[in-house]
């Protein structure tokens, strides 16, 4: 389906407009008018985009007032921004490849923070063995922060129980929990207290914080090796106008934030419990399991989320709310996810 204007509560497709339950943008910032004018500003004083390595002669301030916001809103020492969410975590993988003697992941980690050689961290429901034995090395645990298919951040109890001769780097995408999950959606960074040597964040920022870019977050010194790094400094930065616009929406983010938690308990109060239907009203995204609810919504001219991480995986049906959707809209759609 081809639209040819911004997808927010409301879709337009051949004339026809839909209610539209689709899309990242969980605090519905695109089309939010306060934060697009922050943007317009922003792009009148620092230009459409700024094509200089981050290490030439001349810097930006805006570059040290965005990221200064990053780390204070994470919990983490310091941040660093890059241009996708996907170099961010091909950045960290690059680096930690001459860290660490072996990587372990999580289930199906994003792409972004996936490599070769890796090994998965469960084997038949137990610990890898590889994680018990007493041989000492360093070991880099890989996983989203909230993971496929779930609706609640990732159980990381596993790391008490991992031999104490592992020197444990942790690396988390939090692509859909960074804006979403934790105090005034700070994410699951600052939360985990588990025993490793080092928690590293990488999150794009064009899902619930509306803007082009990616972000590195971690303690001072790894951050400093990244901006080390060759593919670092042969690139060019996030768009300047973005990275400014971070650390002066911060308002915004709190407001936009407020109406998404109150959406998800609106629904939370009026969703029949439902063995096809999983949902927590923690989390923005209610997974449908049965193909038939999709089409029943389709029906009644409600477009959602159904796409392929693989290309020959099954369609993930995924309706996703936001804050901008209204409380008709909510009401609609749990009439047809209620109705047996």
């Amino acid at each position: 389906m081809i639209v040819d204007k911004f997808p927010d509560r409301i879709i337009e497709i051949d004339q026809k407009q839909y209610l539209y339950f689709g899309g990242t943008a969980y605090l519905g910032l695109p089309t939010n008018t306060a934060f697009q004018e922050l943007v317009v500003q922003n792009i009148l004083n620092w230009g459409t985009t700024y094509g200089s390595s981050r290490t030439a002669n001349i810097q930006l301030k805006a570059y040290d007032e965005g990221e200064n916001f990053l780390a204070s809103h994470i919990g983490s020492e310091k941040a660093v921004t890059v241009s996708s969410g996907m170099l961010a975590g091909k950045l960290v993988i690059d680096l930690m490849k001459r860290q660490t003697d072996c990587f372990f992941h999580l289930n199906d980690t994003h792409n972004a923070i996936q490599t070769e050689n890796s090994f998965p961290v469960f084997l038949n429901g137990k610990l890898n063995d590889r994680l018990l034995d007493s041989k000492p090395e360093k070991v880099t645990i890989l996983t989203d922060g909230v993971p496929s298919f779930e609706t609640k951040p990732v159980d990381l109890s596993f790391l008490e129980k991992i031999s104490k001769n592992k020197e444990i780097t942790l690396i988390i995408d939090e692509s859909h929990s960074l804006g979403i999950t934790g105090k005034n959606g700070s994410g699951i960074y600052s939360l985990i207290q588990f025993p490793v040597k080092r928690k590293i964040m990488v999150s794009s920022l064009g899902k619930a914080f509306g803007l082009t870019g990616g972000v590195i977050a971690g303690d001072s010194e790894f951050i400093n090796q990244i901006k080390e790094q060759e593919t670092f400094t042969s690139a060019a930065g996030m768009n300047p106008a973005f990275v400014q616009t971070l650390s002066e929406a911060k308002e915004i983010y709190q407001v936009q934030h407020q109406k998404l938690l109150d959406n998800l308990n609106y629904i939370d109060s009026i969703l029949d419990k439902n063995n096809n239907v999983k949902f927590d009203k923690t989390y923005p995204l209610i997974y449908l399991l049965s193909n038939e609810l999709v089409e029943k919504l389709q029906q009644e001219n409600i477009i959602i989320a159904s796409f392929r991480y693989k290309k020959e995986a099954d369609p993930l049906n995924r309706i996703v709310i936001t804050a901008n959707h209204l409380k008709e809209d909510l009401d609609k759609l749990v009439g047809v996810l209620n109705k047996k």
